[in-house]
């Protein structure tokens, strides 16, 4: 299945559209994680941990949203658009919202 952030596919028209189709994610990070991260602000440098979190959460959304367009008959997703947004106390949790079109190429 090919997803993209464009509105089309190069050399592939649109022969039929599906709908929209939306995944969420929501992952949290412990406390270990949280603290080895306020270290590393405090020395300076990027946080590995953080950035393993985020990617997770990127990926998981994406997985999600191929899974519902190909429920949906689809063969691709275009014009992903992807959103980060912290919730929960503390913004101690990370929402990954991806939304698309599901297509049919």
């Amino acid at each position: 299945m090919i997803l993209t952030t464009t509105p089309t596919i190069e050399g592939q028209p649109i022969r039929q559209y599906k709908g929209i189709v939306t995944a969420e994610t929501i992952i949290g990070a412990n406390i270990f994680k949280d603290l080895f991260a306020g270290i590393r602000d405090i020395v300076g440098g990027r946080s590995g941990t953080y950035e393993r979190i985020i990617e997770e959460a990127r990926q998981t959304a994406l997985q999600e949203l191929q899974d519902k367009a190909q429920r949906m008959g689809a063969n691709a997703v275009v014009g992903i658009d992807l959103d980060f947004e912290t919730v929960g106390a503390n913004g101690s949790m990370l929402m990954v919202i991806a939304t698309g079109t599901a297509v049919v190429i």
